[in-house]
Parts: C-alpha cells; structure tokens; sequence
C-alpha cells in the first residue's frame, strides 16, 4: 500500500542552504576557475581565490557581478560547505591543519553532489502524487544522509556518479506520477533538448519534461511552467520576467541565480528571488514605486 505517512523527512531544507558563515570558504578554494564571462581569472583547484579573506569571507561579495564573477553568484553548495567545515572536520580548518587540505578539498565536491541529491529526495517526499514511492524515497534519503557522514577518506574515494544514477531514476518515476496527475493535456517531451534562445514566450510548458533541458538565453517570459519537471535545466541568462514556476519539480535556487526574472516571477516557496532580478532589493524585497 502507498506511505501516507505525513512525517516530515528527517532532514530539513535549511540544513540545504549554504551557511557561508561556518564553512572554510571551500567553493572559493576546492574548485577551479577558468576565465570567461562568468569568472574574472583563472584558478587551479587547491589555490586559494584572491578575493578569499583571511576570515574565509569573499573580499567582494556585494560586488561579484561588476566585478567579473557572476558565476560566484550561481554556485549552490546546497550546505555542503558547512557540512565539511564543521562535520567531518569537526572546525579544524585547512590553514591551521594544511596536512588535511588536500583530502578536505577532495571530499568537498562529494559532499556538494550529496546533498544536492538530499534537496531533491527532500522535495520528492513533500508530493502527494508520488505516495506510491514514499517508502523508497525515504530509504534513498536515509542512505545518501549516512553517506554525507562517512569520513573524508571515504567521502573522497565514493563512487558517487553511480549513487546519482540510482537516485536519478527513482526521482524519474516520481515525476512521472506527478506529472501524470497533473494538467489533462498532452505533456511535452524536451528532455535534453537544444532549446538556446527559444522563443517561448507565453508558452504552456505545463508538465513539460525539461530535464537537462539546455534553456540558455531562452525567451520564457509569461510561461507556464507549472509542474515542469527541470531538474539538471540551464537556465543561464533564460528571461523568466512574468513566468509561473509555481510547483515547477526539482527547480533549485541555483538555477534562478543564474536566470534573469522579476517582481511578476512566481516561485516556489522554498526559493527565494535573487537580489539581481528587476525590482528586486538587495535584501531580496520588491521596490516600492
């Protein structure tokens, strides 16, 4: 019979938000930089960026889109910095113990994919169409959570692409019954799709398969995404200024980082609308007239 069970999962979608404030600025060293329109320079993984502070706070944080890195801006951790920093590390942080730098920058990509996979089981169990897998999906969260405690060593050498796999084809099926149970039109298949510079405005993506769609720079203002499942979507520079991603499956605060939209943009409520979109304040409030 189908988990009706009303529980909460175990984790919450706090606990999946980045907390720059107790992580060893991680993303700012583990990772490489290559010099284009979204990062101002080149950087090899382990070197620490420049812009990092001695306090592991970036140097320009309110100034990284003018100042030639909006794809700082992007990046989604999804809490695995802190996850590192603080867990697995217990505090001890890579300048005061450099014997650990490597393994720790290793194990940090790890981490980020993990919990990644956390957010979307997490979305996965609050869907009422995707009863029917529940028991699954709790059985997925609880062994992708145990995994995010596994020590650095094991962290670094964890053979996470075939986890993915498995996870991609559970939340496969529960997209599917949602989608299923949705809007009573033909649903659209544009999984993996070219669609760069579409044209879609106004269009009615309600229930579309969108996922690993590649939407840079697509005009999709005033559409309708209701139901849309976008996981893996790029949506670089996309116009969602009036578009409806009200119940879009699997959407990510990334993915609206990278995209341009405004006030009349309706969202999620587990999202929140980047302080870069047309009327939007710093503080992420709507200016006033």
């Amino acid at each position: 019979m189908p988990d009706t069970d009303p529980t909460p999962p175990a984790i919450e979608r706090a606990d999946l938000r980045a907390d720059c404030a107790n992580c060893f600025g991680l993303c700012c060293v583990a990772l490489t930089l290559t010099a284009s329109a979204d990062f101002a320079i080149d950087k090899d993984a382990g070197t620490p960026c420049r812009n990092l502070r001695d306090d592991f706070r970036c140097g320009i944080h309110t100034r990284l889109r003018t100042e030639g890195f909006p794809g700082c801006t992007v990046y989604d951790c999804f809490g695995a910095g802190q996850k590192i920093s603080q867990h697995t590390y217990q505090g001890e942080d890579w300048r005061r113990r450099p014997d650990t730098a490597r393994q720790m920058f290793q194990a940090f990509p790890v981490m980020r994919q993990l919990h990644e996979l956390l957010w979307y089981l997490t979305e996965a169990l609050t869907l009422p169409a995707a009863a029917p897998l529940h028991p699954q999906l709790r059985a997925a969260l609880a062994t992708t959570e145990a995994l995010t405690s596994s020590p650095a060593g094991e962290l670094a050498e964890l053979d996470v692409s075939a986890h993915r796999e498995q996870i991609a084809a559970l939340l496969l099926r529960a997209s599917e019954l949602v989608r299923a149970g949705g809007h009573r039109r033909k649903k659209r298949n544009h999984r993996g799709a070219d669609l760069i510079g579409a044209r879609l405005r106004g269009a009615d993506l309600r229930g579309a398969d969108l996922r690993g769609a590649f939407l840079i720079a697509a005009d999709l203002r005033g559409a309708d995404l209701r139901l849309a499942d976008v996981i893996g979507a790029d949506f670089r520079d996309a116009e969602l200024s009036g578009a409806d991603l009200t119940g879009a499956l699997f959407l990510t605060q990334a993915q609206l980082n990278a995209a341009k939209g405004d006030t009349g943009t309706r969202l999620p409520g587990a999202l929140t609308r980047p302080s870069h979109w047309v009327g939007v304040r710093e503080d992420g409030g709507v200016v006033k007239a």
